[in-house]
């Protein structure tokens, strides 16, 4: 009998890898999980082969009927959709933090669960001491905490999914032309092509249950390049010349007011705490691509070839 894997946010950057990653296989039965089924988005994922079912984020009624028989559920939630409404970081962590409570419940509650994937970022604020709160990883983090503290039996269950820098990012009107408040020596840790390069993770993820479920971290992530190496490599990629110039965070931020004070913060950590950000603070051992085995990527220069600005 096929197990059914259950994608939140199925239409997104990371749900659509995850959907490729098991779309084919006869082994499991993708489940699809949006909003608007009948949107384009939708219609192309059942076409595919995906059941497409409606459920909203923060109805826990909606998501409970939507998991019922997954044994495998991937769970993503989106600070920006509600950080570009409300025009507020801390009114987006707000919903973000229960959006994927709500979705943690609904596991919680599924009998069939095997295998919990959540996507989520290390803890800025524990690793630097407090200095660097980045929002976008602090409602998350805050998920994590209620997983670890309040739902014993999903924990066990539970990998934690940490997503690094997508090659897309540079589409952000921020980040194009490439302003950072940090030097050129500061390491990106990066996926690539986050939808081609996920899939490869999720599925080690699943075929390795033993090794990284019980509330063990998996680092998804391809290679770390230093800032002036990527973009050097984006432009080698485009048959471009770029020349990479380093500004302040203050000039950031007024270059691009509520934007760069959220991706600012960021970078600076980055910049600061370098490899040491991507830690789990704990100590907890963060199981990489080579602990797993992990291969078959998209290289960064592909990605780049394509990607338009």
């Amino acid at each position: 009998m096929a197990k059914v894997v259950t994608v939140v946010g199925a239409t997104g950057a990371q749900g659509k890898g995850v959907v490729n990653a098991f779309i084919n296989n006869p082994a499991y039965k993708v489940r699809a999980i949006t909003r608007k089924p009948s949107s384009d988005a939708g219609k192309t994922l059942a076409a595919q082969g995906a059941e497409v079912v409606a459920a909203d984020l923060n109805d826990l009624e909606s998501l409970k009927t939507a998991f019922a028989n997954s044994h495998i559920i991937f769970g993503v939630t989106n600070f920006f959709e509600p950080f570009a409404t409300h025009k507020s970081p801390t009114k987006a962590m707000e919903i973000e933090e229960k959006q994927g409570i709500t979705i943690a419940k609904a596991a919680a509650a599924t009998p069939t669960l095997e295998h919990y994937i959540w996507s989520t970022l290390p803890n800025g604020k524990a690793i630097s001491g407090g200095k660097y709160l980045v929002q976008h990883f602090e409602g998350k983090n805050r998920i994590d905490a209620y997983i670890r503290e309040k739902e014993p039996a999903l924990l066990a269950k539970t990998t934690f999914f940490w997503v690094t820098w997508y090659a897309t990012n540079y589409v952000f009107p921020m980040f194009t032309p490439y302003y950072i408040p940090n030097g050129r020596q500061t390491p990106i840790t990066t996926i690539g092509d986050v939808t081609a390069n996920i899939g490869p993770f999720v599925k080690a993820v699943v075929e390795q249950r033993d090794k990284t479920a019980n509330g063990n971290i998996v680092l998804v992530a391809t290679e770390t390049r230093r800032a002036g190496d990527m973009l050097q490599a984006w432009a080698t990629a485009q048959g471009k010349k770029a020349q990479f110039v380093r500004v302040s965070g203050e000039a950031f931020r007024e270059i691009w007011p509520l934007w760069a004070e959220e991706m600012g913060v960021m970078m600076e950590f980055w910049d600061e705490f370098s490899d040491k950000s991507w830690a789990e603070p704990s100590g907890q051992k963060v199981l990489t691509k080579e602990d797993l085995g992990v291969t078959g990527f998209q290289t960064l220069e592909e990605a780049y070839k394509t990607l338009k600005l």
